[in-house]
């Protein structure tokens, strides 16, 4: 992961003004949430707004996924990173990376699964 975390940082420098290389951020992963039907998004959801920041908050004994990485707005659990998509997640931040995550859709959708996106950052 610290190689990819230079190689990442040595790009992104490319890219942008070195002046301001203390806020890079890395676009990671980008993904629906899962399991929001079973948590507080019908309760949160009209005061949620695209841009808002989630807390994400390893699980490593869940008893369903042991790369289980929970999603928070506020201080309310909405879902999970979906578990086809969480293990390069949990790892980043078992090893301490440190990872920021977005609100980056809302949809009014039957299927609970495309009605919040989020997007995971790598922050340089």
């Amino acid at each position: 992961m610290l190689f990819l975390r230079t190689s990442l940082l040595a790009f992104a420098l490319l890219v942008t003004n070195p002046a301001s290389a203390e806020s890079i951020k890395i676009l990671i992963q980008s993904s629906p949430l899962a399991g929001s039907q079973y948590h507080a998004l019908s309760r949160v959801r009209d005061a949620i707004r695209v841009g808002d920041a989630l807390t994400l908050t390893r699980e490593p004994d869940n008893r369903h996924d042991r790369h289980a990485v929970r999603i928070e707005w506020n201080g309310e659990k909405l879902g999970y990173v979906p578990r086809a998509e969480n293990k390069a997640v949990a790892r980043a931040l078992d090893a301490g990376e440190k990872l920021e995550a977005r609100v980056s859709g809302l949809r009014d959708a039957t299927d609970p699964w495309q009605r919040v996106e989020f997007e995971v950052y790598l922050a340089l």
